[in-house]
Parts: structure tokens; sequence; C-alpha cells
């Protein structure tokens, strides 16, 4: 989910990665730092602020209702962020115990007899997918080993011709 929302620029990825942004100021003797008033905002300042509403307006924006309601209390986009995360990725454990489970649906995968190819790849781009977006990454050869091995017997001609043309 790292990358569920493409920002514009990177400093707008920033601002959601580094949290929200108070312009603040030296007061005394250096000692005390304390928030500005609106009124002593320089023009960084405004820039940055503008790029705070902007990243949590895209956020915003790139959400349904539902997660819209999960999320409307957040104050910075970064808040919207890891809301965002952990509904859609879970946390740590929850994450690992998916990952787990589509682990265990890939290796049981098997084509039907009376099942169309493209049916059984659908299934199967499913769970790739699915544990693509949890960072579980299956390198492509282990992916082709395996549609192979899926198919019922009535490919195994097909498969073998595949396998001698290809030197897989």
């Amino acid at each position: 989910m790292h990358d569920f929302i493409m920002v514009e620029d990177s400093q707008l990825r920033d601002v959601i990665c580094d949290g929200h942004f108070v312009p603040m100021k030296v007061v005394g003797v250096g000692t005390r730092i304390v928030p500005k008033t609106r009124k002593e905002y320089n023009d960084a300042d405004r820039k940055a602020i503008e790029k705070k509403f902007k990243a949590k307006k895209i956020r915003v924006c790139g959400i349904g209702p539902y997660e819209y309601n999960r999320v409307s209390t957040c104050k910075s986009a970064k808040e919207i962020w890891e809301a965002l995360k952990i509904v859609h990725e879970g946390t740590t454990q929850v994450k690992r115990s998916k990952i787990n489970m589509l682990i265990t649906e890939y290796d049981l995968l098997k084509m039907k007899e009376d099942e169309f190819i493209q049916d059984m790849h659908t299934r199967f781009t499913s769970i790739i997918n699915e544990l693509h977006s949890l960072g579980e990454i299956i390198p492509t050869n282990k992916l082709v080993r395996k549609i192979f091995s899926i198919l019922p017997g009535s490919w195994e001609s097909k498969v073998n011709v595949i396998n001698e043309a290809k030197d897989l």
C-alpha cells in the first residue's frame, strides 16, 4: 500500500511521510520554540502549509465514502495514510496472516478438469496480485512453473512442448 496514491511531486510525498507541519519560531534567548501566528508566516511557511492541505486533499479525494468516514477526523495526510494502511493491510500480524493464507491458497491451487484456462488464470492472478499488494513477490520463473504444475493431465503434451521449446 505504500504507493497506493501517487503524488505529483516529491514534496507532497514528504508531507505525507513526515506528518503534520506547524511553522515555529524561537523566542527569548533561543531556549523556547513556539508556533508562529499566521501573521508571522513567511513565504516558505505558507508554501509548506499549502503542501500540507494539498496532500490531505489528495488523500481524501482518492477514497470512497466508507473510507472517508474512517479518516474524516484525521488532522494530517500522514494520519490519513496510517489509517488507510491499517484498513487495507491491517497490522503487521494481520498482514503476515493474510500472506500465509494466500501462500497456502497458492500452494493448493489446481485447475479443475471442467474449467477454462482463462478462469484458472484469473484465480491464479488474483492470488498473485493480492500477495504482491502485501509485499510478497514471487519470481516469474516460479510462477511459470506453478502454472505448468497446476494444469490437468489433458494439458501434459502442451506443457512438454513448451518446456522443450523454451528450455525452461
